[in-house]
């Protein structure tokens, strides 16, 4: 089976290489695109794939707009960051997805279902529920940033929203930490960064934290009625939710 990964991650590309090596042997990974362009050049030059794995947010653009410029005649395996709307935009049109950060067993079940409904594929009809797609994520998407620029040494550098665990305050200063652990410092305060993400995916926890709902393994109960958000990378201190806005997590958290 031949296989493209179009992901500017090169953590999460790397993650896939390999669990793609140990549970599907026979796969042969042809490239790993990083870019809108790139991915464009490379079709353009060469035959189909058997499968494509897809990020949504690239550097450049959004995935979708590859697809204005090249017929993808095989199928594809989406992966995205948390996002609601985006999720229930793949369930409805029975498009697969992989959710960020991949795992053996989401990998293994999208692979299981590729193999169930290979006999049926039909590439016209799959365009279409992939346009679908890609005008419910734009409408949501459209408002709320996909990148942030943070302050490296003399550098302003970008980075994706979906790559924040979560942001909190240090002296002052709003700072960045991504799931590889970097840590960069971003300006303005933290309620001017709520209004430029997706509260679907973050949350003000406090005065101290903003928290990605990607990030969250678990909330546990804490003194006098409180919540701590316990988090898949390490944290400075406990983030803790006043009891004021315990019901407010948990109906965040379940949406």
């Amino acid at each position: 089976m031949r296989v493209i990964i179009i992901e500017d991650e090169q953590l999460t590309a790397k993650k896939l290489v390999g669990l793609l090596k140990e549970l599907t042997p026979d796969a042969v990974v042809m490239g790993i695109l990083q870019s809108v362009s790139e991915s464009i050049e490379w079709f353009g030059n060469n035959l189909m794939p058997d499968l494509i794995f897809m990020d949504i947010h690239l550097a450049d653009n959004l995935s979708f707009s590859i697809f204005e410029s090249v017929e993808i005649t095989c199928p594809i395996i989406f992966t995205t960051a948390y996002d609601e709307y985006a999720l229930k935009a793949f369930e409805v049109n029975s498009i697969d997805y992989l959710l960020k950060p991949v795992s053996r067993t989401s990998l293994q079940r999208a692979l299981d279902k590729l193999k169930r409904f290979s006999a049926v594929y039909q590439p016209q009809e799959t365009a279409e529920l992939i346009k679908k797609v890609a005008d419910t994520i734009l409408q949501r998407t459209t408002s709320y940033k996909s990148s942030l620029l943070v302050s490296v040494r003399d550098k302003l550098i970008p980075i994706k929203v979906s790559s924040i665990a979560y942001i909190y305050l240090e002296d002052k200063n709003a700072i960045a930490i991504q799931y590889d652990g970097t840590k960069s410092r971003i300006g303005g305060l933290l309620d001017d960064l709520m209004k430029q993400l997706d509260p679907t995916m973050f949350y003000r926890a406090n005065r101290q934290f903003i928290v990605s709902k990607a990030a969250i393994t678990d909330i546990t109960t804490w003194f006098s009625n409180r919540m701590i958000v316990n988090l898949n990378v390490s944290v400075p201190e406990r983030i803790i939710v006043s009891r004021t806005n315990v019901q407010e997590l948990k109906k965040w958290l379940t949406e």
